[in-house]
């Protein structure tokens, strides 16, 4: 029998912050763990919350995977700088949310291989990582009005900056959150297609009926001082746009991009293993048929590579970073460009 959400017992997460308290606190969400190097031991996940008063409650998170570093490093800046002078309603900042895959600068967890970002909702019963799914499941994500889940390419990806959002049942809901994909103010927004979206972050959030607004800004397993730049004015972006702090949105010199997946064919995967040559590059505009990168057989010299095509016209958002490349991995990630992007049922 599957229990449902109201059977499940509480999280064993305790907080030491109070929510509900004005001013600015940092503390921790703790969760129980008993290891071979510590029997009564704790994960802690810092947390930092900034309320003033009413209004709306903002979610920030990052390290939702461990190796991607723009959302991790704005948020703990924004952490030490933010001030409840400067907040309307809540703002609650969890930079490092699957903090031990952050500890390891790896994309899953080294304690039971957890990755967070599919492992929602979760289960207080579960591994570490699902009992963290559940946690945001359940305490954080029902208090807030709008989330904002920071992502890059992590180690083995590379992706044009870019707010997104998802295709909705709830056109509303779809609009509220693609105007604040746009209004984080990267280069490009996109409306995204996830190949599985069962277990995200993501869709925990939208079933709940949140605003919810996610990005990729980079990869590669670093960051750089543009990354960084497009992230925290994004963010900044994100709050004023929702609300909970005076000013005005700042888009990006030149003007913003409009990105559309409309399906799987977006995706580009390897059907071979060895080493990969990329013929195009990120931002490069693409045909389709047109070849787009080789693979190279690494077991013996004197054969041809495997061509890799374009399924569709578009701009290459993403590529694999490493030249090392087995078969399932996605090698390249294809977009359309579009004029506008309008919460309306696909065609």
């Amino acid at each position: 029998m599957t229990l449902q959400p109201n059977q499940l017992r509480p999280s064993p997460i305790s907080a030491t912050v109070d929510f509900d308290a004005d001013g600015v606190q940092h503390g921790f969400l703790k969760l129980p763990i008993s290891t071979d190097e510590s029997a009564w031991g704790a994960v802690m996940i810092p947390v930092t919350v900034v309320k003033n008063g009413e209004g709306p409650t903002a979610l920030l998170t990052g390290g939702n995977h461990g190796d991607e570093y723009e959302g991790i490093t704005s948020l703990l800046k924004l952490s030490s700088t933010l001030k409840a002078e400067d907040v309307t309603g809540r703002v609650i900042i969890v930079p490092c949310m699957n903090t031990p895959a952050v500890m390891a600068g790896k994309r899953t967890s080294p304690m039971d291989k957890g990755n967070l970002n599919r492992s929602f909702p979760g289960d207080p019963n579960g591994m570490v990582t699902s009992q963290i799914a559940d946690y945001f499941t359940r305490v954080l994500v029902p208090m807030s009005d709008v989330v904002l889940d920071l992502h890059s390419g992590g180690r083995t990806l590379d992706i044009l900056p870019f707010g997104a959002s998802h295709v909705l049942d709830d056109k509303a809901q779809q609009q509220a959150a693609l105007d604040g994909a746009k209004a984080f103010g990267a280069p490009y927004a996109m409306v995204m297609f996830e190949l599985d979206a069962e277990k995200l972050f993501d869709t925990a959030c939208e079933r709940q009926g949140k605003v919810f607004v996610a990005t990729e800004l980079g990869g590669g397993g670093t960051s750089t001082p543009q990354s960084m730049a497009i992230a925290e004015r994004g963010v900044h972006n994100f709050l004023i746009h929702y609300g909970l702090v005076a000013g005005e949105v700042e888009m990006p010199v030149g003007g913003q991009m409009y990105l559309d997946m409309p399906d799987a064919s977006c995706y580009v995967q390897s059907q071979h293993s060895g080493v990969l040559e990329l013929l195009v590059a990120l931002g490069d505009e693409v045909k389709r048929g047109q070849t787009i990168a080789y693979v190279y057989d690494m077991t013996r010299s004197g054969t041809a590579p495997v061509a890799y095509k374009a399924e569709r016209d578009g701009i290459l958002m993403a590529r694999r970073a490493p030249s090392l490349i087995n078969m399932g991995d996605t090698l390249a990630v294809i977009a359309d460009i579009v004029e506008r992007l309008e919460a309306s049922p696909k065609a």
